[in-house]
């Protein structure tokens, strides 16, 4: 044995696959990841974790005194923690403060006001608003402006627990050190006011986060600039109560239409400075050191991954946003040609005169076989139960299990048995062609078991002489486990039906190697089957494409196959499927370009087997990825209306299938599970298959182990 044979027969042996973990490790990392991106943006828009509700004024039971009349700084910092001091505003001071920010559009409006007339604010961010613009925490930095912490995602403390606390803080600290490279001591509250409404829900909160290094920074004016009240309003409710006053007062740079905030700053502090008065920063005005600190090591490194992580995530949502839009897209246009053509198909396979005077001349079946002991003879049995004149090839590709033998043992007088070494499917259906006698070849697999009229009804459009090769109805035969089960929707969904819309559209491109017949000139035409895919059956289909033959579907040709009964064997199989397909889609890729009917093909139907075998599988888990983000971060409830929808049209159009090829529709009943489940599944064995082409690796045969369980055709 040559080498290269020994190569070969290597190829075919079974061999044990990587463990489920390893094997699903790169398509889930990268669904992984683009949840997290979602999750990250969701974050920073302040839609992941939201808590909208506010607090009512509560009993002041606990607070002491002194800080109810006291100024708007609270330090309860180490051995204050038990008794807090609060600090006022020094006469003649102003502490200009902004809120929510910063902004895109309005804080930028804010800077430009206060550089203009040399001012230096505090501005208290949130965590989420940091992350997104960088840009502009770096600015306030550098002009010399002081930073406070305003919470991550803006909810009232006082509903929060210690644990949200500190994640909300520890959250907004790794966005500036991201964003700026600084820390803050300063903080204060959402939804706060001055000191005299802290209540018994809010005071733990500021000694809670006292004990943790901050001091609390509450106002003195609210000018309400939020509820946009007009610039005069807004310049009269910052000005002192008291003429010469200290006062700190509170606007807000984001959260909505500023343009009213920008003019009046301009106004309030000419206004103040012509009544004398100083304009500094909190901690200056209180003469302690500044409340912005340096962040090095490792916390700055964390901090600007996580920066760029969520400007990765920010810029990725509308990509993402699109590409669900292209699988929608592609998923309804799908449905549509479906529930348009399938009918028509249907209807026109119900003519007796279809294909033209009834073909009756003998047909030679090829039967390749590789270690198919389980099912040999239940194959051969259906096969001289057939009602139509055919010979038999059995070809015996190097088997180890004595498959060989049972064929001979059997010695049923219209079956020829050839033994060769092991070559591959495809030299094994070479052979066969070489040996047939007639001029139609059907082919099916060892393992599948034909109805007395499969080979009748699968030859007559052959009468048609521009018919190049026919596909079959290929069915699950072990169906009665749930695995069985999603493989029998999927095949009469997935397959059945596509093949009828392919049919009309007249790019069918696949014959199942389980039930398929060609016209002997085609495949002597395009050389016969091709070794250089794993899934020769789409290759032969596309090649007989490209040379002008029609490719039709006949749905009475039944066949009953033994599909993959565990999840390991289905992985398998579908690996290889999926990896041929895209192999052979991309040895056809130049027929887009080429001219007569290779050039038809390669402009009609590649692209459209492309899109919907392709591109929308592989885009399909974002429906997952947002889905699952819309029920644990967004609106549950309209999410999962949406996808109850989505299962209902899925339904609808199954049971149409089940319908068209005369199936019970109780096996229906598995569908959320298969949608649920053995979907996610599929998609990922396409992703991975695609990982796999794009780094270039290699995939080898897996040969399935079989039980012989499909032993008669079912009754339908």
């Amino acid at each position: 044995m040559s080498r290269h044979q020994r190569r070969r027969q290597s190829s075919r042996r079974p061999r044990r696959l990587a463990a489920p973990p390893l094997r699903f490790f790169m398509p889930l990392s990268l669904l992984a990841c683009l949840l997290a991106l979602l999750v990250l943006r969701g974050l920073a828009t302040n839609e992941v974790f939201h808590d909208a509700r506010v607090a009512d004024s509560a009993d002041k039971e606990t607070v002491p005194e002194s800080l109810l009349k006291g100024g708007p700084v609270i330090d309860a910092r180490g051995e204050h923690n038990d008794d807090p001091v609060s600090y006022r505003i020094p006469d003649r001071t102003v502490v200009l403060s902004f809120d929510d920010g910063p902004d895109e559009e309005w804080t930028p409006k804010v800077l430009d006001v206060l550089e203009s007339r040399g001012v230096r604010a505090d501005f208290f961010v949130t965590g989420g608003m940091t992350a997104r613009h960088p840009e502009l925490i770096r600015r306030i930095v550098d002009e010399g402006h002081e930073i406070g912490l305003h919470s991550f995602t803006h909810p009232d403390f006082a509903f929060q627990s210690h644990a949200r606390i500190t994640w909300e803080m520890a959250q907004t600290q790794l966005a500036l050190a991201g964003a700026a490279g600084v820390h803050s001591s300063l903080f204060r509250p959402p939804y706060s006011s001055n000191s005299a409404a802290l209540d018994d829900w809010t005071y733990p909160v500021i000694k809670y986060l006292g004990a943790r290094g901050y001091v609390t920074a509450f106002i003195d004016h609210d000018t309400d600039d939020w509820k946009r009240p007009g610039v005069d309003a807004i310049v009269k409710e910052a000005m002192p109560t008291t003429p010469g006053a200290g006062e700190l007062i509170l606007l807000h740079d984001s959260g909505g239409d500023r343009s009213q905030t920008v003019e009046a700053l301009g106004i309030l502090i000419d206004k103040l400075k012509a009544d004398g008065y100083r304009f500094t920063t909190i901690s200056e005005a209180l003469g302690a050191s500044s409340a912005t600190t340096p962040v090095t090591g490792f916390r700055l490194w964390a901090g600007k991954g996580y920066v760029w992580a969520t400007q990765l995530a920010v810029h990725t949502l509308p990509t993402l946003i699109g590409l669900l839009a292209v699988v929608g897209f592609l998923n309804f246009g799908r449905f549509a040609l479906m529930l348009v053509l399938a009918p028509i198909h249907a209807r026109r396979s119900k003519r007796q005169d279809l294909w033209g005077e009834p073909v009756t001349r003998p047909v030679t079946v090829l039967v390749p076989a590789y270690n198919e002991r389980e099912c040999i003879a239940h194959t051969l049995n259906s096969l001289a139960a057939s009602d139509y004149p055919i010979e038999v090839i059995v070809i015996d590709d190097g088997s180890s299990d004595g498959t060989a033998d049972i064929v001979e043992e059997m010695a049923m007088p219209f079956v020829r048995l050839i033994r060769k070494v092991n070559g591959g499917k495809p030299s094994a259906l070479n052979a066969g062609i070489a040996a047939a006698s007639h001029d139609i070849v059907v082919m099916m697999d060892g393992d599948t078991v034909f109805e007395p009229s499969t080979v009748r009804e699968l030859v007559q459009p052959f009468a048609d002489p521009s018919i190049g090769a026919v596909s079959g109805n290929a069915k699950v035969g072990n169906r009665d486990t749930l695995i069985g089960s999603w493989q029998h929707i999927e095949y009469v969904l997935g397959h059945n039906l596509d093949r009828r819309m392919y049919d009309m559209l007249g790019i069918i491109p696949t014959i199942p190697g389980a039930v398929g017949a060609f016209r002997k000139e085609a495949l002597d035409a395009v050389g016969g089957m091709s070794e250089d895919t794993l899934a020769e059956d789409t290759d032969i289909t596309m090649a007989v494409l490209c040379e002008g033959w029609r490719v039709v579907y006949a749905e009475r040709a039944r066949a009953w196959t033994e599909a993959p009964a565990s999840l390991q064997q289905l992985w398998s199989q579908r690996y290889r499927w999926s990896y041929g397909s895209m192999q052979a889609m991309w040895k056809h890729r130049r027929a887009v370009t080429a001219k007569g009917p290779r050039g038809r093909f390669g402009r009609r139907g590649l692209p459209l087997v492309v899109l919907f075998g392709v591109v929308a599988p592989l885009l399909a888990p974002l429906v997952d990825i947002f889905l699952i983000y819309g029920v644990l971060f967004a609106d549950a409830a309209t999410t999962i209306t949406s996808f109850a929808g989505f299962l209902g049209i899925q339904a609808v159009l199954s049971w149409y299938a089940f319908k068209l090829d005369r199936e019970k529709p109780w096996h229906l009943i598995s569908l959320p599970t298969q949608q649920l489940v053995y979907r996610q599944l599929m998609y990922i064995v396409l992703l991975q298959s695609a990982i796999t082409a794009v780094t270039g690796g290699r995939l080898r045969w897996q040969k399935l182990r079989r039980t012989g369980e499909v032993s008669a055709p079912v009754e339908v």
